[in-house]
């Protein structure tokens, strides 16, 4: 079965409780529900997690490439900042769509520049916690172009 990993970045576990008039009142576990529930309705397996710390997301992100066929990553305020993110996502050379709930590019100038969009197949923001569900279908579109995930049969 396809494998599809998401990561969120660092302080995405305070979703619901931090600027909601920014990141929207869903917390993480009814978003996660959200992922799980797409993954499902496309066919593919997701694998969720969430840290706070830079090595980990590296760390979980070289793994990827034996275990996961793409990635999905909203790696929040190491977007603008994390070449070692970058590196790792160029290096494992799988899928990657680039989300965020919030639109970077009308919020302050430093969250415009987004090193993770530069390996990314693609990236999707301002749409809340539907970022996600759009990014998870346009991976699963993208492999499907490349014959890695067979059509859901009716």
């Amino acid at each position: 079965m396809v494998r599809i990993l998401v990561l969120h970045g660092p302080n995405l576990n305070l979703l619901g409780l931090r600027e909601p008039d920014v990141y929207g009142s869903l917390t993480l576990p009814l978003l996660d529900e959200m992922i799980r529930a797409t993954a499902k309705e496309a066919g593919v397996e997701v694998d969720i997690r969430q840290s706070n710390a830079e090595g980990e997301l590296v760390t979980w992100i070289q793994a990827s490439r034996e275990r996961y066929d793409a990635l999905v990553i909203n790696a929040a305020a190491y977007t603008h900042t994390s070449i070692a993110i970058r590196d790792a996502i160029a290096a494992v050379d799988i899928p990657t769509v680039d989300v965020h709930l919030s639109n970077i590019h009308r919020r302050e100038p430093f969250r415009h520049r987004s090193y993770i969009a530069q390996v990314a197949i693609g990236q999707v923001s301002g749409f809340g916690a539907h970022s996600y569900v759009l990014g998870l279908q346009a991976a699963v579109h993208y492999l499907r172009g490349r014959k890695v995930v067979p059509q859901p049969t009716a």
